[in-house]
């Protein structure tokens, strides 16, 4: 594991030791040299069968293994940046996402973290945050939403249920339609 990768773990398990969480992490079966910390999940014997795409946990990756383009029409990216991991906004957004895994999992979330300002991420570069930055996307790749402070798993679930996208998904839902 990468030195950030590993502190991210560490201190997320910190946060949700903190504030009492249950959660448990798992790493999940990511693309070699990639990391993926997944939390809310069991881990699973390497013979299990895929679970089905509602029981897959809230995924955490580093900004510099993603590339946004990969999540287009697939998931919404809420993307936390930070000058350094021990930015005390960074530790807070990371445990207040933590709290909810289920709530953003159900909207097709995945958190995309970047922390190390010098190593110039290919998602730094797209959305050029400055200091600590919570940015919301949706699904068709735009940003939605920036925030210069941490926020709660509710507004950023009512953020994303405003959506046009996402409202198509909840009417498909209450109409049988699937997800």
């Amino acid at each position: 594991m990468h030195v950030h990768a590993t502190f991210r773990f560490l201190a997320l398990a910190g946060a949700l030791f903190l504030i009492g969480g249950s959660a448990l992490f798992a790493q999940t079966d990511a693309p070699e040299g990639e990391d993926a910390l997944a939390v809310g999940a069991d881990p699973l014997p390497e013979d299990a069968p895929e679970p089905p795409d509602a029981d897959l946990p809230l995924e955490i990756r580093d900004a510099a293994e993603v590339d946004l383009a990969d999540y287009l029409w697939t998931r919404r990216p809420i993307v936390v940046f930070a000058d350094t991991p021990a930015d005390p906004r960074f530790i807070e957004q990371v445990e207040l996402l933590s709290a909810r895994p289920d709530e953003l999992i159900s909207r097709d979330v995945i958190v995309v973290t970047d922390t190390d300002p010098d190593a110039r991420s290919g998602v730094r570069s797209q959305l050029r945050p400055r200091g600590f930055a919570l940015v919301i996307m949706g699904k068709d790749g735009r940003v939605e939403l920036r925030k210069p402070f941490p926020w709660d798993v509710r507004e950023i679930s009512r953020t994303i249920d405003k959506m046009p996208l996402r409202q198509n998904e909840m009417r498909e839902q209450r109409s049988g339609g699937g997800s």
